[in-house]
């Protein structure tokens, strides 16, 4: 596959993704729009379906969406490229503008209920995740936790499945439905403490956005935790790559 394709597939399903993902949390805490006080589940199934579009939609790159992923299928020995760094560089770099192009999307799309909102907390909520109770130490833990889940069910998926289906590694070998019920169990489980960023393109891309853009009463950005849902995801990620390798062995083995 050309790095081009990668590129495009992942920008476009990672917009896809953070379209849907930040738009649910808009509808959900944005007063004056339909949807306010839809609750905890409502964003839970929001970002799960909004997984299950951009897995959809990005299925010619595998569909990693995440630099967790990519990473951990890096660790686990999954990734398969003739240039394994310039490659794992353009899916990620492909997952960051996606992420940023979707947070753009999504405040157009709220763009009046942005412009009425006074609590400049919720605001920066639809953009990226902040912790309930902030200790950066345990968010990281809790980080690492979920994205650990997330990487290694997509992981043991992949080494009991069928090898030659054809389909390159990525959540797009999980299949968007089971992937995306992957993502609500994780969110319903586990995401109470910090949200459940589990993906460092999901949170930072979107900070950023949140920062460059004219957001009327938009407040701070946060970047004082902005690195724990960055960190906490890639050591998830590498451990499920690396664990992957003696907790899962193939399928018939």
């Amino acid at each position: 596959m050309d790095l081009g394709t990668i590129f495009l597939s992942e920008t476009v399903g990672t917009a896809m993704l953070l379209l849907l993902g930040a738009g649910v949390v808009a509808n959900a805490i944005l007063t004056k729009n339909k949807g306010f006080g839809g609750g905890w589940l409502l964003i839970n199934f929001g970002w799960g379906l909004a997984v299950f579009a951009g897995v959809t939609v990005a299925y010619a790159s595998g569909a990693h969406l995440n630099p967790a992923v990519t990473l951990g299928l890096l660790a686990a020995g999954q990734f398969e490229s003739d240039n394994v760094v310039l490659a794992v560089l353009v899916y990620i770099l492909g997952q960051f503008v996606g992420a940023f192009l979707g947070a753009v999307l999504a405040w157009l799309a709220y763009k009046r209920h942005f412009d009425e909102e006074q609590d400049a907390a919720a605001k920066l909520g639809v953009f990226s995740t902040g912790p309930a109770i902030r200790s950066y130490g345990w968010n990281v833990v809790t980080e690492i936790i979920g994205t650990f889940v997330l990487v290694f069910v997509v992981l043991a998926f992949g080494r009991g499945g069928d090898p030659d289906i054809g389909t390159p590694a990525g959540l797009a070998a999980l299949g968007p439905l089971p992937v995306a019920l992957l993502v609500v169990a994780i969110g319903a489980s586990l995401g109470g403490p910090t949200g459940y960023a589990i993906n460092p393109a999901r949170d930072l891309g979107p900070r950023i956005a949140h920062a460059v853009l004219p957001i009327r009463g938009k407040g701070s950005s946060d970047w004082g935790y902005a690195w724990v849902p960055v960190v906490g995801p890639i050591i998830g990620g590498l451990l499920a790559g690396w664990l992957s390798l003696i907790l899962l062995p193939p399928a018939g083995a």
